[in-house]
């Protein structure tokens, strides 16, 4: 298998390529992609990322949606997110993995990562799914922003396992069947 930095040594090839920025040569399926990695080499992958999100020269614009920072903030908008610690002291981690799941929803998080105008050269990136389990699981993000992002790619970073039809986040936690997404490379 390629080290990681084998791996995203080819990233900047493929995301500049025009048949991927067009979601070209998918069978009809929308561009939704999966950048799989150790979660150990979480640091070099998002180094990596952060680099070519500022670079100049490359025919692509990266917009950014980081889950866990959309958790967060769907907490705060309901007031809650300062009496989380103290609900789950009181109610235990069950129930409030209950609650916040009502409230952080896939709609609410794909409704936050919604922008507009999508433009050829966006890619949506996701990140932070490995920060907002269990809140929020991969495949629900998936299912729900095919219809919100059908003109451009969507690049989920994702620290496990997609064998083109599961997820597994960290190769331990299966996230559910997913069959649509591709893997970037």
């Amino acid at each position: 298998m390629n080290s990681i930095m084998e791996k995203l040594n080819q990233v900047s090839s493929r995301l500049s390529d025009p048949d991927f920025l067009s979601n070209k040569g998918l069978s009809n399926e929308v561009g939704i992609h999966v950048f799989c990695y150790e979660a150990a080499e979480q640091q070099v992958v998002t180094e990596y990322f952060d680099r070519l999100k500022q670079r100049s020269d490359v025919l692509f614009r990266i917009v950014e949606r980081d889950l866990y920072e959309i958790f967060l903030m769907i907490c705060e908008e309901k007031r809650i997110l300062s009496s989380i610690p103290a609900m789950e002291e009181r109610k235990g981690k069950d129930f409030l993995l209950e609650q916040l799941c009502k409230i952080a929803t896939p709609e609410a998080f794909v409704e936050k990562m919604r922008y507009e105008p999508q433009m050829y050269g966006d890619i949506l990136l996701i990140t932070g799914i490995d920060k907002a389990y269990p809140f929020i699981r991969a495949h629900s993000i998936l299912d729900n922003i095919q219809h919100i992002f059908e003109k451009i790619p969507v690049l989920l970073l994702y620290p496990g396992v997609y064998n083109g039809q599961n997820l597994s986040l960290f190769g331990k936690f299966p996230d559910g069947n997913y069959y649509r997404a591709f893997n970037l490379l």
